[in-house]
């Protein structure tokens, strides 16, 4: 069945929708111009037949119209005309799709409908393969992107990797140093317990006692920043890694965390808003056959999600209520079954976007601009959870309590 709507005189109309509902079609019909766009807007006909030989409807305004709208320009706009009008018609420039000369014939009609349909079921089958080249073009871009953005992070973490490696180990024989040093100064104190004018009043310029005490305590304070710059470093290669290796096993584990080192900065208290607390109740799983840099990529983009969603609902509170507000990320995984495991990820935010789901669901609705990154950080994270690694995003929202993104994936690449 095929809905159809009619735009013609009342005896065009009429021979129109009896031939039409004859044949099982869904028929509207309007005599006029302005209440046949009305009544298309309504009931969004898949094909349209508008009359071209009455003078009350100006049929190249309602072609125009129906073909600028974009819910209506699918449908299939057929003109009935006259062959003597028709060489009129072909020099104007009018997107109607198809034409049929009066008085109407049935078959004629009705081969125009059947035309109309295959005609709508290409453009379907066009659009739908359009969108896949364009899914496939995003992939292949989004696999280039993080290719090139490892190598460079891999090739500059190296860079950084090698001067810190080495005042990271020096500073284990610069501590040794300045504890026999320091040792060999007491010494020195004991045995010489009346030193000269110029030595006390060294001493007493430099405050000896206080350089002796807060020497050792810098070098300790030099070796836990260097230990920490080691580490984030390591996270950054692992996070960036290469996937050129294809499918590998990967522990999510490290993956999580190696991403929240990433985002570490992100966390700290800023104006109007308390620390972010991330709670993890990691599950004992075991490592999964995977792209580990595309997954980390995808724990990135959501758990950044998480924090844009907290930030906000700090900023929509009053002063003194987002100061009460305590933000938390909570961070959960568990295996479901011999062949699956689940990662959770959820934020106690006070307002969350019902449209969530729909545009994780849906990678190629990039919306308004000011979402533009959020958006295609979700869409990005669906490709590479449901069709690259085919596993299951799914997002549970609900105003006042959050919003919770519960991600399984195979334990096995099939």
């Amino acid at each position: 069945m095929v809905k159809i709507l009619a735009i013609a005189d009342a005896v065009t109309l009429e021979v129109v929708q009896e031939l039409l509902e004859k044949e099982g079609h869904q028929v509207k019909v309007a005599p006029d111009a302005g209440g046949g766009l009305e009544l298309a807007r309504e009931f969004s006909p898949d094909a349209i037949v508008c009359d071209g030989t009455s003078p009350q409807i100006d049929w190249l305004e309602v072609c125009r119209l129906v073909k600028a709208d974009r819910e209506l320009a699918s449908a299939y706009f057929v003109l009935l005309t006259t062959p003597e009008q028709f060489e009129e018609v072909q020099e104007l420039d009018a997107p109607f799709d198809d034409f049929l000369f009066k008085p109407v014939l049935k078959q004629e009609l009705l081969g125009r409908v059947r035309a109309g349909g295959r005609w709508r079921e290409l453009k379907r089958e066009q659009e739908r393969t359009q969108q896949e080249l364009q899914r496939s073009r995003d992939r292949i871009v989004q696999n280039e992107t993080m290719s090139s953005l490892g190598e460079l992070v891999s090739g500059i973490a190296h860079e950084i990797n090698n001067p810190i490696t080495f005042i990271y180990s020096n500073l284990t024989h610069v501590q040794s140093y300045a504890t026999d040093l320091i040792e060999l100064l007491q010494l020195y104190q004991k045995q010489f317990a009346s030193p000269g004018a110029q030595i006390l009043q060294k001493q007493q310029d430099m405050d000896v006692e206080f350089i002796l005490d807060d020497l050792l305590k810098i070098v300790s304070s030099m070796r836990t920043g260097s230990d920490r710059i080691r580490q984030i470093i390591l996270s950054v290669q692992d996070f960036s890694r290469s996937d050129r290796s294809g499918w590998q096993l990967f522990d999510i584990s490290d993956g999580l965390e190696n991403t929240l080192l990433l985002l570490q900065h992100r966390l700290p208290a800023r104006e109007g808003r308390r620390d972010i607390k991330v709670m993890k109740e990691y599950g004992n799983l075991p490592q999964v056959e995977c792209y580990a840099g595309q997954l980390n990529q995808a724990f990135l983009n959501i758990i950044n999600h998480a924090i844009d969603a907290l930030e906000e609902s700090s900023q929509e509170l009053e002063e003194s209520e987002s100061l009460k507000f305590k933000p938390v990320i909570l961070i959960s995984t568990q295996v479901i079954d011999a062949g699956r495991i689940s990662i959770e990820i959820a934020d106690n935010g006070l307002a969350s976007s019902k449209e969530i789901a729909a545009q994780i669901s849906e990678p190629l609705s990039v919306a308004e601009p000011a979402q533009q990154c959020r958006d295609l950080g979700l869409a990005v994270s669906y490709q590479i959870i449901v069709e690259q690694h085919k596993g299951e995003l799914k997002c549970f929202s609900e105003p006042g309590k959050g919003t919770k993104f519960l991600i399984e994936i195979p334990l096995r690449h099939s």
